[in-house]
């Protein structure tokens, strides 16, 4: 019983709990397999940001059941948002769940697998399941371990770090803060070790991680200078030596402040692409969010990026069909979208998340008007983004090799503006930052060929 298999949904910060409870499991002795097939344990860490987010994992879950029935000694777990969302409930359709361990207690999920097998190997019948979803003060520490790599591998070229956990902003349709807690910093030196030690293993793109990112260290640090924490982090990862890039994500518009902008100028390694999610264009729906910003703001904010680097990369979150929304607010919506010429967009249907002040709301928006709005805004999302693609055709673009395609036969990496390119290249180049002129694009991707003498 030492075969793990992690199945992940969600966003990057549940990537990176994920990798953290692989690493912390194989300093233990489990073996993480790449199969749900030659597993003898499944983890499945979950996402609660939208309804079908958890029925997709419950789905998942209900199918592996099965196996328990062929194999009473395999085991199913269930982590992060859902666990910490619905604990106990879980076991109303997922009877067979043998652990549910919430967003705070990664760290415990080794030991309870320990206690599980020992009693298995000793014969013991296990009682019930292993339910752990309480609070602990320090967990935001504990996300810190990185996953080894068998020799042979290809090389970890990027790596996100956490540097912060939990939310206080209470968004009227999210349920972050129940499922992540409280905001909580980890301290800044430790953070910076994290990356020294990522860099010295070749480690050469961090993208640094939080639920709201930009937050960081408010309450732990001061401003010095008009500067906040969370720049003056960005300052302390940019001077690592052997780091080539940094990313974050995900911000809140509110941590735009002028000294996160004037970063971009000032530190060489910080990459000009911004998530700054929107959400809507309408003042009135932004109140109604209870999202502390304008529309008028939130175009500022744009503005002096674009004043600092032109050519900044922007993605952006949207929900459309919250309740109440015009066709009016809509309208402010599309408008200021178009506007801001995003390079990627997620956009989402407003789905009801029991426990968040705008399930309470009336004037629910029917689905085909939602289903409307969206396919507006994705056309949109397509064009511009192959436009903005297009554009960098016939131009030379710095790009990280990060190692081979999806088929095996051609390269993969990024450019600074966080556009995946495809090429050929040679092993040999994975870490590096190449030269690749572009000859090609779509809506996703870019092909290119190396402008380096003697590589091909």
């Amino acid at each position: 019983m030492n075969r793990v298999y992690i199945k992940t949904y969600g966003c990057q910060m549940n990537e990176r709990d994920s990798e953290a409870v692989a690493a912390m499991l194989r300093a233990r002795g489990y073996r993480i397999v790449g199969s749900e097939d030659e597993c003898d344990v499944m983890l499945l860490n979950t996402c609660s940001v939208r309804d079908a987010a958890e029925q997709k994992a419950i789905g998942r879950a209900a199918n592996v059941q099965s196996r328990k029935k062929k194999n009473p000694d395999f085991v199913l777990g269930i982590l992060g948002c859902m666990a910490q969302n619905r604990g106990a409930e879980l076991l109303d359709k997922l009877p067979d769940v043998d652990l549910i361990v919430g967003t705070q207690k990664f760290h415990q999920v080794p030991d309870y697998l320990d206690n599980l097998r020992a009693a298995r190997e000793a014969g013991v019948p296990i009682a019930e399941t292993i339910i752990d979803i309480g609070e602990e003060a320090g967990s935001q520490n504990t996300i810190k371990d990185h996953l080894e790599l068998d020799a042979g591998a290809t090389p970890q070229v990027s790596a996100f770090v956490s540097i912060q956990q939990g939310c206080n902003m209470d968004c009227a349709f999210c349920i972050v803060p129940k499922t992540r807690g409280d905001e909580r910093s980890r301290p800044m030196d430790d953070i910076v070790a994290e990356c020294r030690q990522l860099a010295a293993k070749g480690v050469r793109e961090i993208t640094l991680l939080g639920q709201i990112v930009t937050s960081y260290g408010r309450r732990d640090y001061t401003h010095t200078g008009g500067v906040s924490p969370f720049t003056q982090l960005l300052e302390k990862v940019n001077a690592i030596e052997g780091i080539e890039r940094i990313r974050f994500t995900s911000p809140h518009p509110r941590g735009f402040k002028q000294d996160l902008v004037d970063a971009y100028g000032k530190l060489s390694k910080l990459c000009e692409y911004v998530h700054l999610p929107m959400q809507s264009g309408s003042d009135r729906i932004l109140k109604a969010m209870n999202r502390p910003y304008t529309r008028e703001r939130y175009r500022e904010i744009v503005q002096s990026l674009r004043a600092v680097k032109p050519d900044m990369y922007f993605s952006t979150d949207v929900i459309v069909g919250f309740p109440g929304e015009t066709d009016e607010d809509f309208e402010q919506t599309r408008a200021l979208f178009a506007e801001c010429n995003y390079d990627m967009a997620y956009v989402f249907k407003y789905s009801i998340r029991s426990g968040t002040p705008a399930a309470e709301l009336g004037d629910q928006i029917s689905d085909e008007v939602k289903e409307r709005r969206n396919q507006a805004l994705l056309e949109i999302m397509q064009a511009n983004s192959l436009r903005r693609s297009s554009e960098l055709v016939g131009t030379v673009q710095e790009v990280l090799v990060e190692g081979p395609d999806k088929t095996g036969q051609r390269f993969t990496g990024r450019t600074r503006g966080n556009r995946v390119a495809i090429f050929e290249a040679d092993a040999r180049l994975i870490g590096q930052l190449v030269p690749l002129r572009i000859e090609r694009a779509s809506v996703s991707s870019l092909y290119g060929e190396l402008v380096l003498s003697g590589v091909s």
